[in-house]
């Protein structure tokens, strides 16, 4: 479902604004319509965040940006807490934006996003403080291009054991 969001997205907003998507997330903004915070690159080789409306005109998906940032204004991403498990977080630019993603899962995920962009456009300080570094930073050992691959990888492997250790007869 998410890859015909981003799909739609970058064919009916992104590709006319000549910037390519890198990440969206769902926030919650409004108990009415659904937003987006999305993560994109300019033929400029700027960084945007923009949170986007999406609404229904009969069958048809229309989109509308409502806000728009340049990651160059971006001072910090504030996770709230590292140790829970929670979707909150504040984006703080010149003013300070309280946001409520989906899930803690697409938190993290835009906050990698942005900090691999940050390291690949603008190399500029940027402070990522409460979130789980581990989960955010690319040299970690849990980092992978398939977000959380290596995870499920660990799981399969630990439940594969289990399962073999079961069926092993005890000796009596």
């Amino acid at each position: 479902m998410s890859s015909l969001v981003k799909e739609d997205l970058q064919k009916k907003l992104f590709k006319p604004l000549s910037q390519n998507l890198y990440e969206f997330i769902e926030i919650e903004f409004s108990v009415q319509d659904r937003y987006y915070l999305c993560v994109s690159v300019t033929k400029n080789e700027e960084v945007k965040i923009i949170m986007v409306k999406h609404y229904r005109i009969g069958l048809d998906e229309k989109y509308e940006v409502t806000k728009k940032w340049s990651l160059n204004d971006l001072q910090m991403i504030d996770g709230k807490e590292a140790d829970t498990d929670n979707p909150f977080f504040d984006l703080h630019f010149k003013k300070v934006y309280s946001l409520e993603a989906y899930s803690c899962a697409s938190k993290y995920a835009f906050a990698r996003t942005v900090n691999k962009l940050n390291h690949a456009y603008l190399k500029k300080d940027l402070q990522i403080v409460n979130f789980d570094s581990t989960y955010i930073n690319d040299d970690s050992i849990w980092s992978s291009n398939n977000k959380d691959c290596l995870v499920l990888m660990r799981i399969c492997f630990y439940a594969f054991n289990l399962v073999c250790l079961s069926l092993c007869p005890l000796p009596l």
